[in-house]
């Protein structure tokens, strides 16, 4: 049972909207939060055998779940296959999953509310509560910015539908100024990064490790972080399909808690995590150990604070005219695997 199979594969982002595209009209919204009873839900998994289960999971570099799972000497113990897909950011991730080539991944707190939006049939199952020093908004080391008024009638780059976006969000909305004071340019982090090197843009917003990146190798500077600003959970995301499988499910529910003991493993080892991490990136181990401890996350459990801390994000997006119309994001959430989060100590 501890035996498990590790196959990775890359999907382009043309690959990934194509199949989206092509199951858009099987999606529409979800309905209800499947709140499982955690004793049935044992029940269930004992029943189930998992070596003949394959997991889809989706990962990227600013999550790392598979790096993360190495590095805390625990990816041996998935008693089920997994298949990897590595994606450049959350939003092209949930597009992947609403077109069901995903199972589970994990994202910041905007990609939900998009996917949500959008109608895609899916639920966050795990929550993480993060370091609001892994997010930033920089501009170029030679910038005359240097506050977030001055970013009025400039160019930003930022990820359409990613954590960063809603960080960019309240930024300007503390400054006084909305989306449409600025010219946004919907990028993907290395384009984001080119753009931001090449003064192409006045400011980047964007998360660790991507934060220190531009920082030690462009020399960029941080105008704020996310002390005061943005959301400080991010999620595991999961299919409603998937949840709705036994077999996936009983998986979702063993992935989870490995994943919450290696977080709380990276707390305690935090330079053996940054070399881990800095293997699966191609960054220096330098700009890892840094970003390692900016992007500490800790488990915990998805309580009515973190639903109500969501659907203010969802409630800004809409607010800003970039979703459209209300998510009543608590038609979104599977509670079921709260009881992992205890499995992390």
């Amino acid at each position: 049972m501890t035996t498990r199979n590790l196959r990775r594969r890359v999907l382009p982002l043309g690959a990934v909207l194509a199949i989206a595209a092509l199951t858009a009209a099987a999606c529409s919204s979800s309905s209800g939060a499947g709140n499982a009873n955690s004793s049935t839900a044992s029940a269930s998994n004992a029943a189930v055998n998992l070596s003949g289960v394959t997991l889809h999971v989706g990962d990227q570099a600013g999550s790392g779940a598979q790096a993360l799972l190495t590095a805390a000497g625990l990816i041996s113990k998935l008693p089920f296959k997994v298949e990897w897909s590595d994606f450049t950011s959350g939003p092209p991730m949930l597009q992947a999953m609403g077109a069901g080539a995903v199972d589970i991944g994990s994202v910041g707190n905007a990609p939900p509310v998009f996917a949500a939006a959008g109608g895609d049939k899916i639920a966050i199952v795990g929550a993480l509560q993060a370091n609001p020093l892994g997010s930033a908004l920089l501009v170029p080391k030679n910038s005359p910015i240097h506050s977030v008024a001055q970013l009025k009638g400039k160019k930003i780059a930022v990820a359409q539908g990613s954590s960063a976006d809603y960080h960019l969000l309240t930024v300007l909305k503390k400054a006084g100024l909305t989306v449409h004071d600025v010219t946004l340019d919907y990028l993907q982090p290395a384009d984001g990064l080119a753009a931001l090197s090449s003064a192409h843009v006045d400011a980047w917003d964007i998360w660790s490790p991507f934060i220190e990146q531009a920082l030690a190798q462009d020399h960029a500077r941080i105008l704020v972080n996310g002390i005061g600003y943005g959301s400080p959970y991010s999620f595991a995301v999961a299919s409603r399909a998937a949840l709705a499988d036994p077999g996936r499910a009983a998986a979702i529910r063993d992935y989870l808690k490995l994943l919450n003991q290696a977080h709380a493993w990276v707390d305690a080892h935090l330079s053996a995590w940054a070399s881990v991490w800095a293997k699966a990136t191609g960054l220096p181990a330098s700009v890892m150990r840094s970003a390692a401890k900016d992007d500490a996350t800790k488990a915990v459990p998805i309580t009515p604070a973190v639903i109500s801390s969501e659907q203010q994000v969802s409630n800004a997006f809409t607010a800003a005219g970039l979703i459209p119309g209300h998510v009543d994001f608590a038609n979104f959430v599977d509670t079921r695997f709260n009881d992992t989060v205890g499995s992390s100590s």
